[in-house]
């Protein structure tokens, strides 16, 4: 829906406020606390017309919206993303928090907590992704595996959160559990997982090293007799390897 924004307190219409007017003002908003804020905000930028494009972000936003608690207000942040609004971003071990513009001057803050994965569920996802130990090798090889992406998105074994294990809280003054400020923040993770998908892992409290260490280590015979003197050495390098390299491949497949 077009936005109005009234120019005279003598006229009784409203002048139109295109994307490109809200951004720019967004922009002007972001440029003048940067100026004034000891830290720099990181804030959400959308290329194009999709919200997420890697694996990883669509299969957030999708786990938000497949549910019947959210999927009637999750879109109202959907604009407010795309738009710009979310001008800060910021996940740690089982929080999210952001900043997020609106009407006023100053943004809304917006904290999110996200419950920790069990010991009992991470051991069950990775005892089903050490069962799919070739896709592993697909996995590490640069692509993402079907199998592996049936493992991770399962409702059974809750690697991506449920509504009971997400706690909303935003400074706004509007009454609802998920206001539009919190539906944007919810989506911008969507976008910041197709730049670092490591974080999926980090917001839920586990280690990826742990899952492939854990895998390596059990079918490290298997794996020296299937995999290829160049496959063999870029996967038993892997331990070696930062966890931003190691994510350094096509999670887009």
């Amino acid at each position: 829906m077009a936005r109005y924004k009234k120019y005279s307190r003598y006229d009784s219409y409203y002048k139109y406020e295109s994307v490109a007017d809200k951004k720019a003002k967004i922009q002007r908003k972001l440029d003048k606390l940067n100026s004034n804020n000891k830290s720099v905000l990181n804030p959400i930028v959308i290329e194009g017309r999709s919200i997420s494009n890697s694996w990883w972000g669509k299969a957030w936003c999708k786990n938000l919206e497949r549910y019947s608690d959210y999927s009637n207000r999750i879109g109202r942040g959907r604009s407010y993303v795309k738009n710009g609004f979310v001008i800060d971003l910021k996940l740690s071990r089982g929080k999210i928090e952001s900043q997020v513009m609106g009407s006023g001057s100053k943004p809304y803050k917006c904290v999110i907590d996200i419950s920790i994965i069990s010991k009992s569920v991470w051991k069950t996802i990775k005892d089903k992704i050490g069962s799919k130990f070739d896709s592993l090798q697909v996995l590490l090889a640069g692509k993402f595996p079907t199998e592996l992406q049936d493992i991770f998105s399962s409702l059974d074994y809750g690697f991506f959160p449920k509504p009971k294990e997400i706690k909303m809280d935003c400074s706004c003054p509007d009454w609802a559990t998920m206001c539009k400020h919190i539906a944007a923040t919810l989506y911008a993770v969507g976008v910041r997982l197709d730049e670092s998908p490591e974080l999926i892992f980090i917001l839920r409290g586990v280690d990826m090293k742990d899952l492939i260490d854990e895998t390596i280590k059990s079918h490290s015979n298997s794996l020296i007799k299937k995999a290829k003197n160049v496959k063999s050495a870029r996967i038993m390098k892997i331990k070696e390897q930062p966890l931003g390299e190691l994510f350094n491949i096509d999670f887009k497949s």
